[in-house]
C-alpha cells in the first residue's frame, strides 16, 4: 500500500475521490498507528501504518490506494500516567473523534477498559488486551448526495413551534410506515409521519441526540439501554441504531434523505446535540476515543488530582472546552451538521457546562465568541438547555443574544398554577406574557423563551395529570432516580383509571395545560407523543427504557383522538393569530393612538387587575391580547393587525362569573372554545360586554373580540 505524507487537514478521514487523507490530533502522544480492518467481523486489523508526519499536533497521512467503506481505527502511544492526566493505552482500538459514519457498534467486556478492569489498584494499572475484536470502527464515506432543491425552510423564530421526538419511538409501533422502516429515520421521511406532523402544525422537530452513542456498561449488565441517547462518542456520525443499516453508508444516506423529506414538507429539523461530555464517563469508564487519544485535551481534569475528572454534568465527565482543539472540534461538528446534513438548528444539552471557562458559568466564554462570529452559525437556530449540575449552573435567562433557553422557570409556572398552588398566579402570568423578567434585559425577544410544560425529562402530559410520585421502579435503581419535585397531581387515583369522572378530570386538565403552552408568548415546544395520549406509568427518567414504555402510540382510543384534534385545532390558532407571535414584549401601556393596553389582565369582576387582585389566592383571570396595538411591521413593512383575543384562566375547582369586559366600546366577544368540552367552534357564540359567563372549576376559555357581531 503505497503512503503519502498528506495533510493535518482537514481532521478526520477525508475522500477527495482518488484518495484518502487521515488526520488526527494529539499533543501528547509519542506515536500513533492507523488501523485498518477488512471486515466487521474481523478480529484484528489488517493494516497497521505508523503515522511519521507530526504537524501542529496533528498526525496525519495519505493513503491513494483506499477507498469509501475501509474501515479504521487507531492505536495511540503515550505515558499510561493517570496522576499527571496521560492514560495511553496502544492496546486499546480507538475512535476517531471524526469519524462520519460508523461500520461496527461496540461490544461491551472487561478489554473496552484502559486500566486492568477489576485489579484492586483501580485505574492506576494499565490493562494489556487487546480489544480490537470489539471496539467500534469509523469508516471513510463518500459525502455525496442527490439534495436536489433542498432548501431550509427558515421558520422565523415567532413563528416557530417546535416536537420535540425520538428517532426511534416516533415510528417503531406506527402501524403506516413500512415494517422495515420503523425506528428510523427513514421511518421519520415516510409519508404517514409527515403527514401526522403537518396535521398537527408543528414547524420543526426536535430530534433526540442522533450521534452515535453507546449503552454504559452498568445498563449492559442490568439488560437496560442508553435509549434517550445522552451518552455520545462520535460527534460526526448519525446513530446506527436508527437506520436499516443494510450498508456502511446507509447511516448517512438514510439521515440526509430523512432531512430533504422533512424540508420538502416546510418542517426544519434540529438537532438535540450533547457536547458537553462522552461517553466514557469518569476515571473508571472505558477507553474509547478521546481518553486515549489525549485525555489531558481533552476532557477537564481534577486539578488537585489529574487522574480524576470535573464533572459538572452528571455524567463522570466534562469537555474541556478552555483548549482550541476541543473548541475545534465542537464547531467543525456544528458546522459539518450544517452544511453537510442540511440541519437547521441546535439544542445544546447541558448548555452552561460549554459555558464553564474556569469554575464559573460566563456568559461571555470562548465558545460563545467563536459561535458569534461564525458566519454559518451564527444563522440558524440556536437552543440552551440552559444548566448543568455544577455550582451556579443553573443559568435561565442569562445566556446572551442569538440563544434561546428551555424556559424551566415557564414548566414550574405554568405547572403550578394548574395544580392549584395558591402563590402561583403571578409567575404564571409572567410565564404566559414572555417571561420579559428573564429575556428583556440584554436586547432578547419574546421569541428567546422555549416555552415547554412536558419534555422527554420528566412525565409525559398523561403522566403529569395522573401521578402525583415518580414510579421508576423499572430503571432497576430503587426508584431513587429522576427528579422528586414534578409539580404533578393524579385527579384523586394514582396512576391509571377506569374512572370516567378521573378520565373526565384529566382530559380537562390535559386541554388545560396544552392551551396554555399555545396561548403563550414565546416558542411552544410539544413533547413528542403528548398529542397521543402516551403514558410512561409514572416512570420519569425513562432513559433506559427502550420499550413499548417510550414508544409512541398509534392505536387511539376515542378521548385519545378527541385530545388529538384538539392540540391540532389548538396550534391552528395560536399560528393564526399575530398576538401570540409577537417579536417585542408587551408594554402594558396603552399608546398614544389607541384606546387599549397591548396586554390586559382582568379579575373575574371585567376590571383590570389591581396589586389586591394580584395577592388574591384566587386563581381566576383574563389575559386580553389586544390585535390592534402590536406595533410590529411584517415582511414588507406593513403594520400587523389580528384579533383581540381574551384568554380567561381558571385553577380552582369551584366555578367562577367571569363579566368579559368592555375592552373596547360597541363590540361584543365570540366564544371560540371552552376547555370544558374541548371544541373549536365553527360557528362561536356571541356575548355582550359586561356580560357574564360562567367559567367552570379548572377550565380554559378563549374568545375573540367582534366588531361586527350582531
Amino acid at each position: 500500500m503505497r503512503i503519502w505524507p498528506g495533510k493535518p487537514y482537514p481532521l478526520g478521514a477525508n475522500w477527495d475521490e482518488v484518495g484518502v487523507n487521515f488526520a488526527i490530533f494529539s499533543e501528547h502522544a509519542e506515536k500513533v498507528v492507523l488501523c485498518l480492518f477488512d471486515s466487521p467481523k474481523d478480529n484484528i486489523e489488517s493494516t497497521r501504518i505508523t503515522l511519521t508526519e507530526y504537524t501542529d499536533n496533528v498526525w496525519h497521512c495519505y493513503l491513494p490506494d483506499v477507498r469509501p467503506g475501509q474501515l479504521y481505527g487507531y492505536r495511540v502511544y503515550g505515558p499510561y500516567e493517570p496522576e499527571k492526566g496521560h492514560r495511553y493505552n496502544p492496546k486499546k482500538v480507538l475512535l476517531d473523534p471524526y469519524a462520519k459514519a460508523i461500520a461496527r457498534d461496540i461490544t461491551w467486556n472487561d478489554t473496552m477498559f484502559g486500566y486492568a478492569y477489576g485489579s484492586p489498584r483501580a485505574d492506576l494499572e494499565m490493562d494489556q488486551h487487546n480489544n480490537a475484536e470489539y471496539a467500534p470502527l469509523g469508516v471513510v464515506i463518500d459525502p455525496s448526495f442527490t439534495w436536489g432543491n433542498d432548501t431550509s425552510p427558515d421558520i422565523p423564530w415567532h413563528k416557530t413551534v417546535i416536537y420535540e421526538a425520538h428517532a426511534k419511538g416516533l415510528t417503531y409501533l406506527h402501524p403506516d410506515v413500512p415494517r422495515n422502516l420503523r425506528g428510523t429515520y427513514a421511518g421519520i421521511g415516510s409519508p404517514s409521519v409527515i403527514e401526522h406532523l403537518t396535521k398537527l402544525g408543528v414547524t420543526a422537530i426536535e430530534l433526540m441526540p442522533s450521534f452515535y452513542r453507546v449503552n454504559e456498561w452498568r445498563l449492559e449488565q442490568k439488560q437496560l439501554s442508553n435509549y434517550w441517547g445522552y451518552n455520545t462518542i462520535a460527534f460526526f456520525a448519525p446513530d446506527i441504531r436508527y437506520t436499516t443499516f443494510d450498508a456502511w453508508e446507509a447511516p448517512v444516506r438514510e439521515f440526509k434523505s430523512m432531512v430533504r423529506a422533512l424540508h420538502a414538507a416546510g418542517i426544519e429539523v434540529i438537532l438535540d446535540v450533547v457536547y458537553n461530555h462522552t461517553a466514557e464517563s469518569d476515571h473508571l469508564g472505558p477507553t474509547l476515543s478521546f481518553r486515549g487519544i489525549d485525555n489531558k485535551c481533552y476532557y477537564r481534569l481534577d486539578p488537585k488530582d489529574k487522574s480524576r475528572y470535573q464533572d459538572f454534568t452528571g455524567c463522570g465527565n466534562t469537555l474541556n472546552m478552555q483548549h482550541p482543539r476541543v473548541l475545534q472540534l465542537i464547531m467543525d461538528s456544528l458546522r459539518y451538521w450544517t452544511q453537510e446534513m442540511h440541519i437547521d438548528g441546535f439544542r445544546f444539552d447541558l448548555a452552561s457546562a460549554l459555558a464553564r471557562e474556569l469554575y464559573e458559568v460566563d456568559r461571555l466564554s470562548s465558545f460563545f465568541d467563536v459561535v458569534h462570529q461564525d458566519p454559518i452559525l451564527s444563522r440558524v437556530k440556536l437552543i440552551a438547555e440552559p444548566w448543568d449540575l455544577g455550582e451556579g449552573g443553573y443559568q435561565v435567562g442569562n445566556f446572551p443574544v442569538l440563544w434561546t433557553e428551555w424556559n424551566g422557570r415557564y414548566r414550574d409556572a405554568v405547572r403550578r398554577y394548574w395544580r392549584g398552588d395558591s402563590d402561583a398566579l403571578g409567575e404564571f402570568a409572567t410565564r404566559i406574557a414572555g417571561s420579559s423578567d428573564l429575556y428583556d434585559n440584554n436586547s432578547r425577544k419574546p421569541y428567546a423563551s422555549i416555552n415547554f410544560v412536558t419534555c422527554h425529562d420528566g412525565f409525559p402530559l398523561q403522566d403529569l395529570v395522573s401521578y402525583a410520585a415518580k414510579h421508576n421502579e423499572q430503571n432497576l435503581e430503587n426508584n431513587n432516580d429522576g427528579e422528586n419535585n414534578n409539580y404533578s397531581w393524579n385527579c384523586g387515583i394514582e396512576g391509571g383509571s377506569t374512572d370516567p369522572h378521573v378520565i373526565a378530570r384529566r382530559e380537562r386538565d390535559k386541554r388545560n395545560l396544552f392551551a396554555s403552552l399555545c396561548f403563550s408568548a414565546g416558542v411552544p415546544m410539544i413533547s413528542g407523543g403528548d398529542e397521543l395520549s402516551r403514558s410512561q406509568q409514572g416512570n420519569n427518567n425513562s432513559y433506559c427504557q427502550d420499550n413499548a414504555l417510550n414508544y409512541y402510540i398509534w392505536g387511539l382510543s376515542a378521548e385519545q383522538q378527541k385530545f388529538l384534534k384538539f392540540c391540532q385545532a389548538a396550534i391552528k390558532f395560536r399560528k393564526e393569530q399575530p398576538v401570540f407571535q409577537r417579536r417585542k414584549f408587551f408594554s402594558g401601556i396603552k399608546y398614544v393612538s389607541s384606546v387599549a393596553k397591548d396586554l390586559t389582565w382582568y379579575s373575574c369582576n371585567g376590571l383590570e387587575m389591581t396589586t389586591a387582585d394580584w395577592n388574591n389566592p384566587n386563581i381566576c383571570l383574563g389575559a386580553c391580547f389586544d390585535g390592534d396595538v402590536i406595533d410590529e411591521l411584517d415582511e414588507q413593512g406593513r403594520a400587523i393587525k389580528g384579533d383581540t383575543v381574551l384568554v380567561v384562566f381558571n385553577a380552582g375547582y369551584d366555578a367562577r362569573n367571569f363579566v368579559l369586559p368592555a375592552h373596547r366600546a360597541d363590540q361584543k366577544w365570540l366564544l371560540i372554545m371552552d376547555t370544558v368540552n374541548g371544541e373549536f367552534r365553527d360557528s362561536p357564540l356571541i356575548f355582550q360586554v359586561n356580560s357574564q359567563y360562567q367559567v367552570q372549576g379548572r377550565s380554559l376559555i378563549l374568545f375573540i373580540l367582534d366588531t361586527y357581531a350582531k
